[in-house]
């Protein structure tokens, strides 16, 4: 593995870097302040608008997508790095277009969509016209298990019709938000991995009706995370997405690069993180001395550095895998960094509430609001859990007696 990023990754480094320092940082407080003045938690800020403008003229848009002829063409290794910068900032990875669930949406419309579906949903979203929401997560069963999403997709006549509860839906109280790809099945018989579909619903079809908003540790995402009934929700047939049982391949092959930008974002938000806690230490005094002189602080310091190494390290390898031998053969170490990555950055953060004292909790800061929404990471694309029994299982393998 070679660690030297290419010359195309070097370039984009170094003009998504300026983009963030010139644009991205100054507009942060111009974000939050549209955003609070609006009353709506979910309102789109303008500042936002402007952002996309610049990020466009300067090339730094879809970078996520591999493929030259609708995203920047770069590898998962070019990317991983520029996730991480995007990463720093909780409205860069809009402000360029790469932001989730749009992000694996749209490369899920890029391998099954046929080419009247990519008309319709794909070109708006790569356009960055309008935005889109997964339904997977159920509230009445343990979705952690894809096996068990029990949202009915019946085929009726010449379309399907939905019936069913999503929960923690991310995007889809987004002002822009206007297409949904929804999970369920289209069969209860047969193997359990080929009785779930996937199927595009338009947040305005009749029988969608979002519930409520479900805020995490108290904070409203801006994109929200909803609760959807779908009550008789008729689409056309040819919404379907490749073809009926395909569902759950679909969310395994959607998922993979996705978990990819996840944990790079985590890393740039732990190093921003870092540098708070940094700048922290060395200004404030207690008895007489910068909290940077106490051996603990310093401990702190140094193990954040570590471990934000080691959970980078980690990701590009897995990034590199899938480069070379492809998402499937990368699976241990994409599950690995799903736990690895969150978690690392969750300590950081941590630690520099800790060394802001009672500021680290409040709204002064952005410490808080970066735990909480980390903290979900923990549980989106599958919990921890999960993917140390896929780990522990592959370790234990070659000592399970095969049965003659």
């Amino acid at each position: 593995m070679d660690f030297q990023p290419s010359e195309r990754c070097e370039d984009f480094k170094k003009r998504l870097a300026a983009f963030m320092d010139e644009r991205v940082y100054p507009a942060e407080e111009v974000y939050a302040r549209q955003l609070n003045e609006s009353g709506d938690p979910h309102h789109q800020p303008a500042v936002m608008e402007e952002l996309k403008v610049r990020a466009r003229e300067a090339g730094l848009w879809n970078m996520f997508l591999p493929d030259p002829t609708l995203g920047a063409g770069l590898s998962n290794s070019d990317y991983a790095p520029l996730a991480e910068l995007l990463g720093r900032s909780p409205i860069a990875s809009e402000a360029c277009n790469c932001s989730a669930p749009d992000t694996g949406n749209m490369e899920v419309l890029f391998h099954f969509a046929t080419p009247e579906q990519k008309e319709r949903w794909l070109t708006p979203l790569l356009d960055g016209e309008i935005r889109s929401a997964f339904a997977m997560t159920e509230p009445d069963v343990a979705s952690s298990d894809a096996t068990n999403i029990a949202l009915s997709i019946a085929r009726d006549g010449d379309g399907y019709v939905l019936n069913g509860r999503k929960w923690w839906i991310s995007g889809a109280l987004h002002p822009h938000c206007q297409i949904m790809i929804v999970m369920g099945k289209t069969t209860t018989e047969g193997p359990r991995h080929r009785q779930q579909s996937m199927i595009l619903v338009p947040l305005s079809a009749p029988g969608v009706r979002i519930a409520r908003s479900l805020p995490v540790f108290g904070y409203e995402d801006q994109e929200g995370h909803a609760e959807i009934v779908f009550a008789d929700v008729r689409v056309p047939a040819a919404n379907l997405l490749a073809g009926e049982g395909d569902g759950f391949m679909i969310a395994q092959t959607r998922l993979g690069p996705g978990r990819i930008h996840h944990c790079m974002r985590a890393i740039g938000a732990a190093e921003r993180a870092l540098e708070a806690m940094c700048a922290r230490a060395v200004s404030r005094e207690t008895f007489g001395a910068p909290l940077a002189t106490r051996g603990n602080i310093q401990d702190w310091i140094a193990e954040s550095r570590i471990e934000i190494e080691m959970a980078r390290l980690l990701t590009l390898k897995a990034a590199w895998l899938m480069d070379t031998v492809g998402n499937k053969h990368a699976r241990m170490e994409i599950a690995a960094i799903k736990v690895a990555a969150p978690n690392a950055a969750l300590k950081v953060l941590d630690r520099a509430i800790q060394v802001h004292g009672g500021g680290g909790v409040s709204g002064d800061f952005s410490l808080a609001s970066a735990y909480a929404h980390l903290r979900t990471l923990r549980l989106a694309d599958g919990p921890d859990e999960v993917h140390k029994l896929s780990i522990a299982r592959r370790e234990l393998a070659p000592y399970v007696p095969r049965e003659q």
